[in-house]
């Protein structure tokens, strides 16, 4: 929960790891809130909408090779 608004953080709340690009974090939370709106607003998915979400995420976001 952010104390300053008051709305639930599915980042801090799943541990979202701390290198994670702000653009990215930001997209995973924006589509794991739509997954919740889109359910009706119904509690108890948060895990699996953060995951569904970074998931779809992940895969639009382009690969960076390393040698």
């Amino acid at each position: 929960m952010n104390k300053d608004t008051g709305t639930k953080r599915a980042g801090a709340v799943h541990g979202v790891p701390a290198g994670l690009p702000a653009e990215i974090d930001e997209a995973i939370r924006r589509r794991a809130y739509e997954l919740y709106e889109a359910r009706g607003w119904r509690d108890g998915y948060e895990v699996e909408d953060w995951l569904r979400a970074e998931g779809e995420i992940n895969q639009q976001k382009p690969r960076t090779i390393v040698p």
